[in-house]
């Protein structure tokens, strides 16, 4: 599944271009991303768990500072630099999800509506501004701060939608077997051309979050809580090893770099 290019017909002020920002969108593409929405979920509990809610949050709010100023002093994509990002933007991005339920007592079935209707305004406001939501035209600064936004919020809502299927009832295992159903609905309506690529690609993009974190929380919680009791460490570090492993091999094999649309 690709992101479809849509183009800028309206008159801009003149901006310096970059080289596309965002990495091909590949299998190998779905794959890191999943990983690091696991690897996200089962690291932040364990951070807030080892350290406490408060300094987690602090420690996990200046990593995803430090790691999107480096991705925005870069002039074109990066592997390890973005997917550094993407990585620090699951991990506090369930951080924001879990405060807002276990901190200030928000149910998830208010804070998933809410973070929806934060996306759709991230949304709203890209295509506004830039008459294009597609990841293949992030070449300036606005546009590249306008994708992170949208990655940021589609994390917080996959983490609560997928903390409120996992205790309404489906549980773990069967959140997994939800999400993996409904990842499949954007890529089978895009393919018979029911649906644009850019929605069902933003569509399948969120799916993933919840989808990944499921799966992750399933394997690292324990059997009273329905999962299989690996925990959290050897689970966070196994995701850890894999997303290095695809970056490092994307890296060297350049297999990710988005051809250039104008």
């Amino acid at each position: 599944m690709t992101a479809e290019h849509v183009l800028d017909n309206h008159p801009a002020t003149p901006v310096r271009q970059l080289a596309n920002k965002v990495p091909e969108v590949t299998v190998y593409f779905w794959i890191i991303k999943l990983l690091t929405t696991g690897m996200g979920e089962t690291a932040s509990d364990l951070l807030a768990r080892t350290l406490g809610p408060i300094p987690a949050v602090a420690l996990g709010g200046l990593a995803l500072t430090a790691s999107l100023a480096v991705q925005f002093t870069l002039r074109r994509y990066v592997a390890w630099a973005y997917w550094t990002a993407v990585v620090m933007v699951s991990v506090f991005g369930t951080m924001a999800a879990d405060v807002l339920h276990v901190g200030i007592g928000v149910p998830y079935a208010v804070s998933a509506p809410a973070f929806l209707v934060a996306l759709a305004a991230v949304f709203a406001l890209w295509y506004a501004s830039e008459r294009t939501l597609s990841i293949h035209t992030v070449r300036t600064r606005r546009r590249e701060a306008f994708y992170w936004a949208a990655v940021l919020a589609t994390f917080a809502l996959g983490t609560a939608a997928g903390d409120l299927t996992a205790t309404v009832g489906f549980g773990y295992l069967g959140s997994v077997a939800l999400f993996a159903a409904a990842i499949c609905v954007p890529a089978v309506a895009h393919r018979f051309g029911a649906l644009g690529a850019v929605t069902a690609f933003w569509t399948a993009y969120v799916i993933t979050r919840p989808l990944g974190a499921s799966l992750a929380d399933w394997m690292a919680l324990p059997h009273t809580r329905g999962g299989l009791d690996l925990g959290l460490s050897p689970v966070t570090l196994a995701w850890t090893a894999a997303i290095i492993g695809f970056v490092a091999y994307l890296a060297v094999s350049q297999r990710d770099r988005v051809r250039q649309v104008q």
